[in-house]
């Protein structure tokens, strides 16, 4: 037994309940420091419990009993009667473990970490803490927290089995009990580490776990039972990226559901997408190093206070999309990294295991763990904070195992190839489960190559997500737009050519956050030309993305035309709206939004080419396009973009129905800042043909300008 005893006190004993708590009428308890002990049963007679070594307190009851209590008094004077840990039976079940061994357990969050739960017993209901961690190669784990003041000597926990789990319950740990555990790894050192299920964490820098339980109440019923009935690639999408840090900086979460939601409303976007909320210690990594996979960071409030933020945009008709980081992670002592002292998490090959660029560690996607870690925990985002989708980042770094890399540098699949089977499957079983239990929600992958059959269906071969970044036209378009104009049109093709892919992914158009940072300049101050002819650009921009298939996001900023780059400790310079450019630019992007989510023709028939028909896609001379949009209702919208600075009057335009046609966009009306260039609100059809369309009629088309035209039926 003494043999025993010490591998406990030293932290390596794989089941510490054998030998200590109640086994027949033997009672063993671990508290080290302890002056006296005695054992409290359930008729009040307390048996005295001599030390027998190093922290052991030991004694044989007079009877049998099923419960007691542990009296401790110590050196200090301070006086204990606890519940013993060491009593109680194991909380997870067979079923948990073994879909844990599978990789299979869907809703991880519920069996892992820390979740406060009431046990029985004779003297009544006791309150306290279940604590469970996935640590296969540990030679021990102790639980350690301010509730033991750091020192896990007393509590040791036990291995359920070829599970690799680690658990203990301790009594009277609850809401707001800050911990961690302590890990002896398979190379004999301790490691103090953060749970990596733990569903809230201290406020950086500090980096302990902290015990919580969710009080929130959904009110969003009606926006849930809606979301229901809709497929989000049929549906209006425009998308309003934020940063919460520094969108207004120094809002809680709590402020947010007031202004933010206000602001969206006012705005008339359809959804926010929130860039990574989930725990990082980095502010300068924006969310994209996570550290904290379950928990929202602490910066803007609790949990709870998170839950409300999306609570409130959904009672206001806003969907939530959130940045999801699955392709690597950082190196913090505390955090992932050599969890158990071994490569767990983490692939062990460097090849495969590191990134070179970012200097993070990536996931090994081919074992089963890992891969459940991760499922489970985009469940828990869409399930537990009802977020209406995820934008998957860096999915280009996962599915290439060159990426990034030089010869020699990395190792091909077992068919000599370069793409990583293990993330491709990853991906795969991502999107299977995620749109079982979840089909309407959105998947949206963050692809940067041609990669494809991203959005194909994964029975029918592809990754099977539900809609796609089309990096290639935010990258051809903004490479037009910074030509000067009298050049564009020997690049006339880069504002062309995304129509020759349009339809081989569902695409959303994006102008994130990272076309506005690192040199790259702010959208404002990407065209040439003065401060009218930059705004003017950038609103003939805006107008043609909003009209070209696919959906739309835009980083906060652009709507107001942001002039300097984005910088995550400044936020956004709301004060420019005191000047006309700026404002102009504002009430364009709230009249696109007001124009596009009533017509079916901007979005209903995004991934199908029946919505889409160009009308003149040639005019490299004129810098100018046109062409038409279509809706299932058979509605008609005809848009016209002119990216030259000089206005073309007098331009006819093919019309398919005869009758009036209203002008409902000018983004060269003075109210946007626009010169205001003499245009027709309204035209009639005349019966001459005109590319390809029975009727036509002329237009003007403003300098630096689109407009939009549609029919009064």
């Amino acid at each position: 037994m003494i043999a025993e005893i010490d591998r406990i006190v030293d932290g390596h004993h794989h089941d510490p309940h054998s030998v200590l708590g109640l086994h027949g009428r033997d009672l063993r308890v671990l508290r080290p420091g302890a002056l006296e002990v005695h054992a409290v049963l359930p008729d009040d007679t307390r048996v005295a419990l001599p030390h027998r070594h190093r922290g052991v307190f030991a004694a044989r009851l007079p009877r049998k009993v099923d419960d007691y209590r542990i009296a401790v008094r110590y050196e200090d004077g301070s006086a204990h009667l606890q519940a013993d840990a060491y009593r109680y039976t194991p909380t997870l079940g067979e079923l948990d473990l073994h879909l844990i061994g599978e990789g299979r357990h869907e809703e991880l969050w519920r069996a892992l970490g820390a979740h406060v739960i009431e046990r029985e017993g004779d003297l009544g209901e006791v309150s306290g803490t279940r604590f469970a961690v996935w640590a296969p190669d540990a030679r021990g784990v102790r639980v350690i927290g301010d509730f033991n003041y750091w020192s896990g000597i007393a509590h040791p926990m036990r291995s359920l089995g070829s599970s690799g789990v680690w658990e203990l319950f301790l009594p009277e740990v609850g809401e707001g009990d800050l911990y961690k555990f302590q890990v002896l790894g398979a190379d004999g050192h301790w490691r103090d580490k953060a749970d990596p299920m733990a569903r809230r964490t201290q406020m950086p820098p500090d980096t302990a776990s902290v015990v919580t339980v969710s009080e929130h109440v959904w009110t969003d019923q009606e926006w849930m039972a809606q979301r229901k009935g809709t497929e989000p690639h049929r549906a209006p999408m425009s998308v309003y990226e934020v940063h919460l840090g520094s969108w207004r900086p120094g809002l809680s979460y709590t402020e947010l559901a007031e202004q933010l939601v206000s602001y969206v409303c006012e705005m008339g976007f359809t959804h926010v997408e929130l860039l990574p909320v989930a725990g990082h210690p980095f502010d300068g990594s924006w969310g994209y190093q996570v550290t904290s996979y379950y928990a929202p960071t602490p910066r803007f409030g609790s949990p709870d206070e998170f839950r409300h933020l999306v609570d409130s945009l959904h009672r206001a008709g806003i969907g939530v999309f959130l940045d999801w980081v699955p392709a690597h992670f950082p190196k913090d002592e505390w955090a992932l990294a050599r969890f158990d002292g071994t490569a767990l998490y983490e692939h062990p090959d460097p090849r495969r295991g590191e990134h070179p660029d970012w200097g993070t560690l990536i996931f090994n996607y081919g074992r089963t763990e890992v891969r459940n870690f991760l499922v489970a925990n985009a469940l828990y985002w869409l399930e537990e904070f009802h977020i209406d989708g995820l934008r998957v980042d860096a999915v280009a770094s996962m599915i290439y195992l060159d990426y990034s890399r030089g010869s020699g540098a990395w190792e091909p699949n077992m068919f000599g190839g370069r793409e990583n089977l293990e993330a491709i499957d990853f991906l795969k079983e991502l999107n299977t489960t995620v749109y079982r239990r979840n089909p309407a929600v959105a998947m949206i992958a963050e692809e940067s190559t041609a990669y494809t059959g991203v959005t194909t269906p994964v029975d029918l071969g592809g990754l099977g997500f539900g809609l796609k970044w089309n990096m290639g036209w935010m990258h051809d378009s903004l490479e037009y737009v910074k030509k000067e104009p009298i050049h564009r049109k020997y690049h006339h093709n880069d504002i062309t050519f995304s129509m020759v892919y349009a339809y081989s992914e569902n695409y959303i158009l994006p102008l994130s956050h990272d076309e506005v940072v690192h040199g790259k300049q702010s959208l404002f101050n990407k065209p040439p030309g003065d401060e009218w002819q930059r705004a003017a650009t950038l609103r003939a921009l805006l107008s043609f993305m909003w009209s070209h298939p696919g959906k739309q996001l835009l980083f906060m900023g652009g709507e107001i035309a942001q002039g300097e780059e984005w910088s995550h400790e400044q936020g956004v310079p709301w004060w420019l709206l005191r000047f006309d450019h700026h404002a102009g630019v504002q009430r364009l992007v709230k009249a696109l939004n007001g124009l596009y989510r009533p017509r079916p023709a901007l979005w209903s028939l995004d991934t199908d080419p029946a919505g889409f028909d160009w009308l003149d896609g040639g005019d490299h001379e004129g810098n100018t396009l046109s062409y038409l949009r279509r809706g299932e209702d058979d509605s008609v919208l005809v848009c016209a973009v002119n990216f030259s600075p000089v206005p073309r009057p007098g331009r006819r335009i093919g019309l398919p129905e005869e009758g009036r046609w209203s002008c409902v966009l000018n983004s060269d009306d003075p109210r946007f800042g626009g010169s205001g260039y003499q245009a027709p609100t309204s035209v009639v059809a005349e019966p001459q043909e005109w590319h390809g369309r029975p009727y036509s009629a002329e237009i003007t088309l403003p300098p630096l300008g689109a407009v939009w035209f549609e029919p009064e039926r």
